[in-house]
């Protein structure tokens, strides 16, 4: 959290569209990191599946109460939540004295919180559930550092990281929140900071989920530019959530509506999985305009498929039937709480359709259908355009109906504006695992390790011989390249401002050799490139010329192309724009 404003949405544009089509990609290595490339994810024996719970902040903000939690935990409990799963109470800012104690140890505030912290958490235990808690690795709090009335004193754990850690584990905490609510630091002091506090957790003997948030008043978005999985069970890869479908935003920046923020949090697959989370803020299912069930639904659907954490914020005294039926839909839970851990990845996307496909534990997949478009639309597509062809028949379960179906092939919905229907689909006999070769069409080409990443015409070039790069995804059209199938099965790689194909300099049969742009001619094969498969739906991109592959320079960031390799070539991910 950094504030309560929630701006109203406005319509969806094209750009944001383009922006979601890289929304659940399945990234298939690690990202680029600033700073040493974690070794392995945290293994502390928690959130083996996404974290459940409720949260405070999205509905309550700092007007919290000892009473509020406890009111609070006694309907996670009567409304059925809690035995769907939603199994923590999560206090967020503001519960605390803003004055520490002559021994700097932190307490619960005095008038708001009077049994204090221990007895709320022992409340909390007696009902079945969890204990959650927030707090922050710099001095002031995210409240505590707003301009606009401030919430008073300086309580962070900056310098009392193992004092606030065993305080926690002597109230029963189970689940910290910890939020950096700074503009300061770099990257790697950041990284050291919420690693001090995950070794003080350590310190305790007490399992505790640790959830992390390393964008909040930071210019540097680094929750998605580096692999938090070494050091926190789940982390915000985005700035905070509002209660809107989208802001048709094309940065992370402050705030965003659901669409904004799957367009970056999807592309995180690959460091994703048992133990380790990516984490796209809190649910506003049942908060403002998200409401309404139609938007609810999609937005559930879509954090499921992202194996997200599913915290909800709704007011719990006052959810109605429909809102209570997404949130407790067991068919959808048990998607995003898959125990094979996997996102889903894109499939197509266009002005009016998205579809995306995750694999689930045991060989079924879950399949979304959304309707992006402003007016009611049939959405289809097929078993063997979502990549499980194979089987001579599939059994469909409607996990927003209930109903269950048989198919050949065929999947299709008509869905109102921004409606999602979901499917589980389990195969009536073996499922390919042979890649399909792309079909002709429009695509951006995102690096499988660094997905912010992808092939750029620098600056829309016109030019001949210019060599071509790896930048900052931007959703213009000079990262879009048109695909077209030869003869022979390679492809010609045209860009879409240019209208200039990917070509070998030169022709030549070299290592390191430039990757650049020409005059497209067909004939040439130093302009035909075969897509080899590289597990996971990634292709490395092979010169029929030389038989090297096309590959950064350096570093994955803001690289020239060369061609290298095949063994040590570059992966690339095919996302499709038309």
């Amino acid at each position: 959290m950094s504030t309560m404003n929630s701006p109203a949405s406005p319509s969806r544009s094209r750009r944001a569209v383009a922006l979601l089509a890289t929304a659940l990609v399945l990234a298939v290595g690690p990202l680029t990191t600033i700073g040493a490339q974690p070794a392995s994810a945290l293994d502390n024996g928690v959130a083996i599946t996404p974290p459940m719970g409720w949260n405070t902040w999205n509905s309550f903000g700092c007007g919290i109460s000892e009473q509020l939690i406890r009111t609070a935990a006694d309907n996670l409990v009567s409304s059925g939540m809690k035995d769907a799963g939603y199994d923590t109470v999560i206090v967020d800012d503001c519960w605390f004295d803003p004055q520490r104690d002559a021994q700097g140890n932190i307490h619960g505030d005095p008038v708001r919180f009077p049994g204090g912290m221990k007895a709320l958490g022992d409340y909390i235990h007696s009902k079945g559930l969890k204990f959650g808690i927030y707090e922050v690795p710099t001095d002031k709090t995210c409240a505590q550092r707003q301009t606009k009335n401030p919430y008073p004193g300086a309580t962070g754990s900056q310098g009392h990281e193992q004092q606030d850690a065993d305080s926690f584990a002597a109230w029963g905490v189970d689940y910290l929140k910890y939020d950096w609510c700074s503009p300061d630091k770099t990257l790697d002091q950041q990284v050291a900071a919420f690693s001090t506090m995950r070794d003080a957790l350590h310190n305790t003997g007490r399992q505790i989920v640790y959830s992390i948030n390393p964008n909040s008043f930071h210019a540097d978005k680094t929750g998605a530019t580096y692999d938090w999985s070494a050091v926190a069970n789940m982390w915000r890869t985005t700035e905070d959530i509002s209660a809107d479908w989208d802001q048709a935003k094309t940065s992370n920046s402050y705030s965003m509506g659901v669409m904004d923020i799957v367009g970056y949090n999807g592309r995180l697959g690959s460091q994703a999985g048992p133990g380790h989370w990516n984490d796209p803020d809190m649910m506003e299912v049942g908060v403002g305009s998200l409401s309404d069930p139609v938007l609810a639904r999609s937005h559930f659907s879509l954090w499921a498929q992202m194996a997200s954490p599913l915290v909800a914020g709704n007011k719990l005294t006052t959810m109605t039937s429909d809102i209570k039926g997404v949130l407790t839909n067991h068919d959808v839970i048990a998607v995003d709480q898959d125990s094979l851990g996997r996102q889903a990845r894109i499939v197509t996307d266009s002005d009016t359709q998205l579809l995306t496909v995750r694999e689930l534990a045991g060989g079924d997949r879950s399949v979304t259908l959304t309707n992006t478009g402003a007016s009611t639309a049939t959405v289809s597509t097929t078993v063997a355009e979502l990549g499980i062809a194979g089987a001579p028949s599939y059994t469909v379960k409607n996990l927003w109906t209930g109903a269950s179906s048989s198919t050949t092939g065929a999947l299709s919905a008509s869905l109102a504006s921004h409606e999602t229907a979901m499917y589980r689909i389990t195969p009536g006999g073996t499922i390919s695992t042979v890649q399909a070769p792309p079909a002709d069409g429009t695509y951006e080409i995102a690096s499988a390790t660094s997905p912010a990443q992808v092939i750029d015409d620098p600056n829309s070039s016109l030019e001949n011989s210019k060599q071509l790069l790896t930048w900052d995804r931007n959703n213009n059209d000079n990262q879009r390249w048109i695909l077209t199938a030869n003869p022979d099965g390679t492809y010609a790689v045209k860009n879409k401002v240019s209208g200039k194909c990917f070509d070998i300099r030169g022709g030549s049969t070299a290592a390191g050799a430039a990757v650049i742009q020409y005059t497209c001619d067909s004939a040439k094969p130093n302009q035909k490139f075969a897509l080899t498969p590289a597990g996971n739906n990634g292709y490395k991109l092979v010169a029929q010329s030389s038989g090297l592959a096309v590959t950064p320079s350096g570093s994955v960031k803001n690289s020239v192309l060369t061609q290298q390799p095949v063994a040590t070539g570059q992966a690339w991910t095919l996302i499709r724009t038309s």
